[in-house]
């Protein structure tokens, strides 16, 4: 009988068949089934671009006028209310003045004194002094005369024998006596005060003067004046208060020329200039917006609760008394604008290490594109090269995808 040889198949062989099909199957699903990730996408357009930085502020006048209580004391009358429109010398407030005139006329009391004790000095005494000693002078003249006469007669005498030479000196001491008596006197009227006296007495009477002159103050200050135009915007009393020295009284303050003083945290005011246009919103008014500009830049660092910061004064352009001092307000300040740029949104930049790209979509696939960046801001990025206006950038996917370079996309909404 013929025989049948039966050829086995080698095991590893059917196992490397059977893989290669199925990686050959596996392929070809997923090339049938290719997975296209949805993405969010934007096209590169020219637009204006802004960087702003923002912060609150505080409204306060440039020149305020505020009165404050120089002394304690009691508010007599009140002659103006709050919102009030007033001049330059206007009376606002009287204060109790009893003490201050009291001050005063004791001021003036000590002034005249001590210009009495400088007429003195100058005339060289009080006018009984000069009349005592005026007899003093007239008494010494006439006993030198006499001591003279009585010398010459006693001399006479001499000659002929008729008077003793012990006579004769007694006579010359007296007029001598005399003679010293009387240039005492005379000294004593011409030169009857030293240096440090009348300037003792000129100080005395400068620091009369300076009392004076302080007690007018404060009996002016009790009649509270303005001196400038403007209006009221805060009184923080009322007609018989009890104030204490150096207590707030009025304000008033030309309410047209105002500004904002503002802190700005410490990473934001490198990029802050004098003459930066600044936006400046209030919510009691959400409707009205102010504008103004950077007057002083932050100059220095310091510490505001638990941030640092720096502070800057914003000069309000546009104020029409519509801007009230003490609210707090928002200010946005334009740090930088560039005019009909091209940039993209900025969730559509990447960063890898010192390197800036895209993902461009063409044909439906992502393009990795390295460009090169410009100004930027919260919402977009100015795009200086690497792409053009007919560009379309993704923004990210609407999955949990990553992007990634030759991934298959679809742009929805």
């Amino acid at each position: 009988m013929p025989t049948i040889e039966t050829r086995r198949i080698n095991p590893y062989v059917l196992a490397g068949a059977i893989l290669v099909l199925a990686t050959v199957a596996v392929m070809g699903l997923r090339m049938i089934t290719r997975d296209v990730v949805e993405v969010r996408a934007a096209a590169v357009t020219h637009q204006n671009l802004l960087s702003t930085i923002s912060t609150n502020g505080r409204v306060e006048p440039i020149e305020p006028f505020q009165a404050h209580a120089q002394t304690p004391g009691v508010v007599q009358k009140i002659y103006v209310q709050i919102g009030e429109k007033v001049k330059k010398g206007d009376l606002l407030m009287k204060m109790e003045d009893a003490d201050a005139v009291s001050r005063l006329a004791t001021a003036k009391s000590s002034l005249s004194t001590a210009q009495a004790s400088m007429h003195d000095l100058q005339q060289g005494g009080t006018q009984e002094e000069r009349l005592s000693l005026a007899a003093d002078l007239s008494r010494a003249q006439q006993q030198k005369s006499q001591a003279e006469q009585s010398l010459a007669a006693l001399q006479q005498l001499q000659q002929k024998g008729a008077a003793s030479a012990s006579e004769v000196a007694a006579a010359e001491q007296r007029l001598q006596s005399a003679n010293t008596s009387l240039k005492n006197i005379q000294q004593r009227q011409t030169d009857r005060y030293s240096t440090t006296d009348k300037s003792k007495v000129q100080a005395q009477v400068n620091d009369a003067r300076a009392s004076v002159a302080a007690a007018e103050s404060t009996y002016g200050n009790a009649n509270i004046r303005t001196p400038i135009s403007g209006t009221v915007y805060s009184i923080p009393v009322t007609a018989f208060d009890f104030v204490s020295a150096g207590e707030s009284l009025i304000d008033v303050a030309d309410l047209k020329r105002i500004q904002v003083r503002a802190y700005f945290d410490e990473p934001e005011i490198g990029k802050l200039a004098v003459g930066q246009a600044v936006r400046i919103v209030w919510d009691a008014k959400q409707n009205q917006t102010w504008h103004g500009h950077i007057s002083r830049a932050p100059s220095t660092v310091i510490t505001y609760g638990t941030r640092n910061v720096g502070e800057c004064i914003i000069s309000v352009d546009d104020a029409q008394e519509d801007l009230l001092p003490n609210t707090n307000v928002t200010v946005t300040v334009t740090t930088s604008q560039r005019f009909n740029v091209l940039s993209v949104p900025r969730e559509a930049l990447h960063t890898e290490g010192t390197s800036d790209y895209v993902y461009r979509i063409v044909q439906g696939k992502l393009t990795r594109t390295p460009v090169q960046v410009g100004v930027l801001n919260l919402t977009r990025v100015e795009i200086l090269s690497g792409l053009t206006e007919k560009d379309t950038v993704a923004l990210n996917a609407t999955s949990n995808r990553d992007l990634s370079n030759g991934l298959d996309v679809k742009i929805v909404e």
